[in-house]
């Protein structure tokens, strides 16, 4: 099956056009929510649409937890851009660096401005490099690594094979990250490689965790407790990475003790794995869309059930940088996208939108070579399995064969051409 239409022409970006511009819908955003929305409304018969994504490139993200464990190829998780623009939606290769909801306007790096009727914001979120001292120049070093980079994820595969011994750790920040689960997922594939090739006996494998437990639904967190009980790890919870000294290889970490007091803790490495902090792209976080105060400061509002912006009708949100609280993970979107496609056509036929979101996330955590938890849950923690007929508190194999082969066809095949 072709993973990429073949019966349209590329889209090609907008290169020079007038100061001013006004469309319909105006997406934010040509990542997986922003392409998945537009794709739907385009096969709804939705005309006169833009896409504001400034990269050439799409990437296939949760892929990289396998480049990272030598089982996928870092090159087979990228396609153009111009393949996923929908047909007749107008690509503008540019950043968005302001939103006038009054207006009813987005600028644009190179100075555009670009009217909108109905908007959707889905810019994605942003890892903060910089947030944790010396980082930046310890990824420089032979013994840094982070999935969270293209080009960073083959040489987490390079430390892994090469790892010969000692303390291995492996870190999750104090902000919410791309996929939750992520950063403890290339953790048990490495101690499992290391558990094959005779070396976990000779590793210390931490796990130095911003969190307060393993993972936040409960039946999953059991699950995986007892993973982590198999490879012997040594969790570290409420330790937040705050520095990294590269030429030292020592990573140190702000620890919140009992009654909110802090310290600061310095655990030296062979090996480094780093989950940067991440948030909103900059431009969302001082806008008028986002929170200005309290624990979603910064994030953009959206209410929990219809993704519509509680201040401004005529804005939706969905993805990574809205303030729906769950997961962000692409299979999150898979459930947004549908429901805020069904709202705003119903804003814009002059109706109240009654589609409902629960809340629903998927997080495939592997947990060896071979091996899949599937943790499916919705706003209340509560498990919503997509497959009644097998029992996913387990770890399982063919929910690994379903995240190799099946979710990456299902993506680029499906669920960015709007049938998924």
């Amino acid at each position: 099956m072709s993973t990429v239409p073949t019966t349209q022409a590329p889209a090609s970006p907008i290169a020079l056009v007038p100061a001013r511009e006004h469309f319909r819908v105006v997406l934010i955003g040509g990542g997986t929510a922003g392409i998945s929305v537009a794709a739907r409304l385009r096969r709804r018969g939705v005309k006169d649409m833009a896409i504001i994504e400034p990269s050439r490139q799409h990437y296939y993200q949760p892929m990289w937890t396998l480049v990272g464990a030598g089982v996928a190829r870092a090159e087979d998780t990228v396609r153009d851009e111009a393949r996923l623009i929908p047909r007749d939606v107008r690509w503008i290769q540019d950043r968005a660096v302001e939103v006038d909801p009054v207006a009813r306007e987005v600028r644009t790096a190179e100075g555009l401005r670009v009217g909108y009727d109905y908007l959707v914001v889905a810019p994605g979120i942003q890892l903060d490099w910089d947030k944790v001292r010396g980082l930046r120049e310890a990824l420089k070093t032979p013994s840094v690594s982070s999935n969270y980079d293209f080009a960073l994820a083959p040489k987490t595969w390079d430390l892994i094979r090469g790892f010969q011994g000692g303390t291995a750790l492996f870190t999750h920040p104090a902000t919410p990250v791309k996929c939750a689960g992520a950063p403890q997922k290339i953790m048990y594939l490495a101690a499992d490689h290391w558990r094959r090739t005779g070396k976990l006996s000779r590793a210390k494998v931490i796990f130095g965790s911003a969190g307060k437990a393993i993972f936040g639904v409960k039946p999953f967190a059991e699950v995986l407790q007892g993973v982590v009980a198999r490879y012997g790890i040594d969790t570290r919870f409420q330790h937040n990475l705050v520095e990294v000294r590269g030429d030292k290889r020592e990573a140190v970490f702000e620890v919140t003790r009992g009654e909110g007091g802090q310290e600061q803790v310095v655990i030296p490495y062979e090996l480094l794995h780093v989950t940067p902090p991440q948030s909103a792209p900059d431009f969302i976080q001082r806008g008028p869309l986002a929170h200005q105060q309290g624990p979603s400061k910064g994030w953009v509002k959206a209410d929990k059930y219809t993704l519509r912006h509680p201040d401004y009708p005529e804005v939706f949100a969905l993805g990574d940088a809205s303030d729906l609280p769950t997961s962000r993970t692409g299979a999150a979107i898979r459930k947004q996208a549908p429901v805020l496609v069904e709202n705003l056509l119903a804003v814009m036929a002059g109706r109240e939108p009654v589609a409902r979101y629960d809340g629903y996330a998927s997080c495939p955590l592997t947990t060896g070579y071979g091996r899949l938890l599937l943790a499916e849950f919705d706003y209340d923690g509560k498990p919503t399995p997509s497959f009644p007929l097998i029992n996913t508190l387990q770890e399982r194999h063919d929910m690994w064969l379903m995240k190799r082969y099946g979710l990456p066809r299902l993506y680029w095949g499906f669920m960015l051409r709007g049938l998924a």
